[in-house]
């Protein structure tokens, strides 16, 4: 199970049997780790839903603590691709050379944002999201990704991702000046230092200033007005030099990093195509190995486990009665049913016997 999370379920089987000199083949070891992590699923959901009821005290937090999250595209059977939402937390310390952000946690799930918000609380929970003394959400300005804010930590301090902002820039660097071209390297090389040294407005100034260059084209000119709207009406969350000041950090690589170490290096190997259903599971334990929890989770997982198999199987249907035996063939107009004797004899040794009509016809005649 373990290694069926951690590796393609093919690669296990002679890995297993290397060090163990056990032998089973690629099948078993999905079904059995398919089976693992659904279980887990459960347990998770199931501590959420008791969180829900109980209403527990939160564990303490951290001073400065990061919540980031971002999403994840996975490959479904049909060539289906959809979203893997994840959370990334972690604890925001001081270094020289800025903030470093240690002891990460993650949490996967491929659902709908308002059930992913729900099922993450068992994450933010076990990290003392609620009490810690600031939490810095940086994410990219997804609509998704700012009501997961509201629901966890809405006095977060939110931080649009910077390479995220300078994408945007770039979009518009393009538009105006055209793609690859050295005016528009340099363009985006002065708002992009400009956007991360306290000088946002001049940068909505300069973005103002590129649309209503003349000669735009109409489709160019809506995408530069675009970018200075997406940004103007995040103004609070580009103060990068403020945030940098701060200590907090302003670059979702944190998230980024648990898409690839949770989602991609093991749901999107070379010709992998996954049923919906099994990709929560395989998720659920991969968070398990990457929060370094699997010999904590491991007793708790395997009673799930054995209560599943434990619950009876459904009564099997009761077996269909035998065909009834088809009535006997009514016997031919003036035939028997019965079979028929076999003739008495009429003569033996050369007399006649009793049934002969001569012997028959004389007992008849007889005198009384």
């Amino acid at each position: 199970m373990r290694l069926g999370a951690a590796l393609p379920f093919g690669q296990v089987p002679p890995v297993l049997a290397h060090f163990t000199g056990v032998a089973v083949d690629a099948e078993t070891v999905r079904r059995l780790t398919e089976a693992a992590g659904a279980a887990q699923v459960a347990v998770e959901a199931a501590a959420v839903a008791t969180l829900e009821r109980t209403l527990p005290d939160e564990p303490a937090g951290p001073p400065v603590q990061l919540l980031s999250v971002d999403g994840a595209m996975a490959p479904l059977v049909g060539g289906v691709w959809a979203e893997v939402k994840t959370l990334a937390v972690g604890e925001v310390v001081a270094g020289a050379d800025g903030p470093t952000t240690v002891a990460l946690s993650y949490f996967s799930r491929l659902t709908d944002a308002d059930r992913f918000g729900r099922l993450a609380t068992g994450e933010t929970h076990r990290r003392g999201t609620a009490t810690a003394g600031t939490v810095v959400a940086v994410a990219d300005g997804a609509a998704w990704c700012q009501g997961f804010v509201d629901l966890h930590r809405p006095d977060a301090v939110r931080v649009l991702d910077y390479p995220h902002a300078v994408e945007h820039l770039g979009q518009a660097a393009q538009a105006g000046f055209g793609p690859g071209t050295a005016a528009t390297s340099a363009w985006l090389g002065e708002q992009a230092h400009a956007l991360r040294h306290g000088r946002e407005a001049a940068v909505l100034t300069a973005l103002t200033v590129l649309a209503a260059t003349p000669g735009l084209g109409a489709e160019a000119r809506a995408t530069v007005t675009g970018v200075h709207g997406y940004l103007a009406t995040r103004r609070a969350q580009i103060r990068y030099r403020a945030f940098a000041a701060a200590g907090y950090p302003i670059g979702s690589g944190c998230v980024e990093s648990a898409n690839k170490l949770v989602v991609e290096a093991r749901l999107k190997g070379p010709g992998m195509h996954w049923a919906r259903a099994n990709v929560d599971p395989l998720l659920a334990l991969r968070c398990l190995l990457a929060n370094g929890r699997w010999d904590a989770a491991w007793p708790g997982l395997w009673a799930a486990l054995r209560r599943s198999r434990r619950r009876p199987a459904p009564a099997p249907s009761p077996p269909a009665s035998p065909p009834e035996p088809a009535p006997p063939a009514a016997p031919s107009p003036g035939r028997s049913s019965q079979p028929a004797r076999p003739r008495p004899k009429l003569v033996v040794d050369g007399k006649p016997t009793a049934d002969h009509p001569w012997k028959r016809g004389l007992a008849l005649h007889a005198k009384p």
